[in-house]
């Protein structure tokens, strides 16, 4: 396989990804650059599906351009605005945008795209990259740019006329992708970056030529815990994004064949939004499913033979590295005691003030070799006059996913899927995947910086930097070695990447499953070998993991899987956490003498909650109130009867330790708090679900099912911009979005599949809110995939675009 030629690296893109594009071409035909011939036709279906057909992949990425815009053209103008770095200039400083799936200040989201976007390298980056990634970055950007030449002047009120809506450029979609790739790493630290700067001279303190004092383990604590929640805040660290995947295989299904649910927990607003489509190349594909960003490929998804969806991994996609300075010289590091220069580099944008006047900003921005430097003052990671760190981020730069996706497109196997996977074009997810065969496939093979345990061992920062791994999950390596960075095995696709040999994958006939803990708990009797632990660990914890692993062998033991089975699963929505919990509370209510009239009502709420079978369904009563009792409760230290233990993770922790007065103390209190939060809101205590829980895009009475990530309800909702209920009540933007189940006959598929909040964005859109209502009333349409079902379920006329 020809690889690019050596670039020199920017000081904003990685060396990794520059050294590690793929330049193979694809075997679709694209025609010359820019000039891809034939047309685009757009059939739609019921709720707006897009059924596109067309000749080459150029052209087909022509015709998913204008039918996203159609569908949502607001949003990719405001998400072009974020990559351009133009927030400020159009919408103000003190306005916030979307940076990955993280809301920042627009100052903040401006200077680091100007930090880390570099044109000039990232359209080197792309003309070493695969033809078929060309191709598709051509093809999108005329479609989008045919859309808004055809409605000019008629696009949705929210930005028709609006200056900051313009043709997109080449370069545009070139950031727009790395937009994507590095919001689990650099986009996510955005803040951190911009937050670097140097020492004062006059605070650096004297050098005296021993180690600074170790902090002692109440700063440590302090540090950790501030690593957690800033962690937290990225998006990082027990993140509420994620999803659920099961894969059955041929000895647990009615049919024999496999089958797959597909249960992605992603925003409901912004840029992460799925997109559903179906896709033919004749002679070369035919893939149905959906994606996020400006992709031309089905990303979760289904053909003739495969479905497969994806889980966000426990993978790291990036590490720290702990530089040592020079005595004196802050801006200077060293490596292999050889001093290095740190580069700095102003960067500008521009700001619309509140009088309409526009004005530049700069901000300086520090790079190393490793990538910028960052400073997370809560995690006690602070340039000092000793010590920085530099952040090298996996994914950055990063081209591959088109070839992973095409050879997706294109399986008959789980094992063609697997083979797909081998170019590590997958930024940062599982694969979940079944076939027609009865195969079930796992695998986590994602971007991981190759660093075993050995080394974590070996290249230790100092005591306070390493102590935020196993509290925080973040990786800070020694920085002053060269031996400490990342290997370069020969057997990777990508240098300084864990090659897949290495990386976990499992094949069964039974079932796997995944809920964002690691591959360990694929399946209670794989055994793995030794993997790093910069992919993951043996410990459990997340609720979700725990509630698959307990309602899919109870599913398996009721007889062979269906899909209707599979769907009653996930919407049976049970709340683990409370049927763990609440048994002990309400044993304690009983045993309270004259509580409080707070108490009393949260008691009978709880009471009823429990009556109910301890599901979040919309008629549940005071199944909100667990939920804002439960947000506080279970952050307390000690609070649970029976601990963790790693020798059962399933069934513990559990139960609440009310037998401490402390502990019982605080657990009233928390529940006191839950229900005048709940009455201050304007909600009775033992309200329905269905009276509370909206989705945050739209104020029609739709009432949504589903519980928190904290709450280990499979059918995972939440709101994680503005957490908690307001007089707004609780008002969802993650959660359940693409939910696919698929399974095959002799024809091929057969799937059902829902895309919660609709395929546009556009209030004015009949399919806003319309699949929202089939997901309120937990009714699963049959998706059309052969070309006769098509022709018979087709909503008006085809849509015929022209290059």
């Amino acid at each position: 396989m020809k690889r690019p030629p050596t670039l020199p690296r920017p000081a904003t893109l990685l060396p990794l990804v520059l050294a590690g594009a793929l330049a193979a071409c694809s075997s679709l035909p694209s025609g010359p650059s820019g000039t891809a011939g034939g047309s685009a036709t757009i059939v739609r279906t019921a709720h707006g599906m897009p059924h596109i057909t067309a000749p080459d992949l150029e052209t087909l990425a022509f015709g998913v351009a204008y039918a996203q815009a159609q569908d949502n053209v607001c949003q990719t103008a405001d998400h072009l605005l974020t990559v351009r770095g133009e927030r400020s200039l159009f919408f103000g400083e003190k306005g916030t945008g979307i940076l990955g799936v993280r809301t920042l200040p627009n100052p903040v989201i401006d200077a680091f795209v100007a930090a880390h976007m570099d044109d000039a390298a990232l359209t080197r980056l792309w003309a070493a990259s695969s033809a078929a990634g060309q191709a598709q970055a051509r093809g999108y950007v005329a479609g989008y740019n045919r859309f808004l030449q055809d409605h000019a002047g008629k696009l949705p009120a929210a930005c028709n006329g609006q200056p900051w809506v313009r043709p997109m450029a080449l370069t545009d979609y070139y950031r727009a992708t790395e937009a994507i790739q590095v919001q689990a790493g650099a986009g996510a630290l955005a803040d951190a970056i911009l937050g670097a700067a140097p020492p004062k001279a006059e605070a650096a303190p004297a050098r005296t030529g021993a180690a600074p004092a170790a902090p002692d383990a109440a700063r440590l604590a302090e540090q950790v815990a501030g690593a957690q929640a800033y962690l937290r805040e990225a998006g990082l660290f027990e993140s509420p994004l994620g999803s659920n995947a099961w894969a059955f295989g041929k000895d647990t299904t009615a049919n024999g064949r496999g089958m797959l649910l597909g249960n992605p927990h992603f925003p409901w607003v912004g840029p992460s939004r799925f997109y559903q489509m179906h896709l033919t190349v004749p002679g070369q594909f035919d893939v149905m499913g959906a994606s996020i960003g400006l992709a031309a490929l089905v990303q979760i998804g289904f053909n003739r033979d495969v479905a497969w969806s994806h889980t966000v991994s426990t993978g790291k996609r990036f590490t720290l590295h702990e530089l040592a300075l020079v005595p004196g010289q802050p801006t200077r590091y060293l490596l292999d005691g050889q001093p290095r220069d740190m580069v700095a580099k102003a960067v500008r944008y521009r700001v619309k003030g509140e009088d309409g006047q526009v004005s530049e900003k700069t901000h300086t921005v520090w790079n190393t070799h490793y990538g910028p430097v960052l400073a997370i003052p809560r995690a006690g990671l602070n340039w000092t006059a000793e010590r920085a760190y530099a952040l090298q981020d996996a994914n950055a730069g990063g081209l591959r996913s088109t070839e992973t996706y095409l050879g997706f497109a294109r399986a008959r196997s789980v094992d063609d899927l697997r083979q797909a996977l081998g170019n590590l074009g997958t930024p940062w997810v599982n694969t979940i995947a079944a076939d027609r065969h009865g195969q079930a496939f796992y695998a986590d093979m994602s971007v991981v910086p190759d660093v075993d345990a050995a080394q974590l061992q070996r290249c230790a920062p100092s005591r306070a930097a390493a102590a935020v791994l196993p509290a925080a999950g973040l990786v800070v390596l020694d920085g002053s070695r060269s031996d400490c960075n990342w290997k370069k095995d020969p057997a990777s696709p990508v240098p300084g990447l864990t090659p897949p040999a290495r990386l976990a994958a499992v094949k069964r006939t039974d079932w796997v499953h995944n809920s964002n803990d690691s591959f360990f708990y694929t399946h209670p009797a794989v055994s793995w070998p030794a993997i790093s632990p910069l992919v993951g660990d043996d410990v459990l914890r997340r609720p979700r993991t725990r509630s698959g692993l307990i309602e899919i062998p109870e599913m398996i033991g009721k007889g062979k899987v269906t899909l209707t089975g599979i769907q009653a699963q996930l919407f049976e929505n049970r709340n683990l956490m409370a049927r763990l919990v609440l048994p002990d509370l309400l044993e304690g209510c009983k045993a309270l003498a004259n509580p409080a009239a707070d108490l009393r009502e949260g008691c009978a709420a709880l009471q009823a909650f429990a009556s109910g079978g301890y599901r979040n369904d919309a008629s549940a009563r005071g199944a909100h109130l667990f939920r804002e009792f439960w947000r506080t409760a279970s952050t307390l230290p000690g609070v649970y009867r029976v601990p963790y233990d790693k020798a059962r993770p399933v069934d513990t922790p559990s139960g609440l330790r009310l037998a401490d007065a402390a502990t019982a103390a605080k657990v009233w209190d928390a529940l006191a708090g839950a229900v005048k939060k709940v009455r201050d809101a304007g909600f009775a205590p033992d309200a329905e679900l269905g009276a509370v829980q909206r989705a945050v895009f739209s104020d029609a009475a739709i009432p949504v099912h589903g519980g928190d990530e904290i709450e280990g309800t499979l059918n995972n909702i939440g709101d994680r911009a503005r957490p908690g209920i307001s007089p707004r009540g609780l008002r969802i933007d993650y959660g359940t979005s693409y939910v696919q189940t698929v399974t095959f006959d002799e024809r091929g598929p057969v799937a059902q599949a829902l895309l919660t909040y609709g395929q546009s964005t556009n209030p004015a859109s009949p399919h806003q809110t319309d699949q929202l209502r089939l997901y309120a009333a937990k009714q699963w349409p049959t998706l059309p995939f052969h070309p006769e079902d098509v022709a018979r379920e087709r909503v008006g006329e085809p849509l015929v675009l022209k290059r």
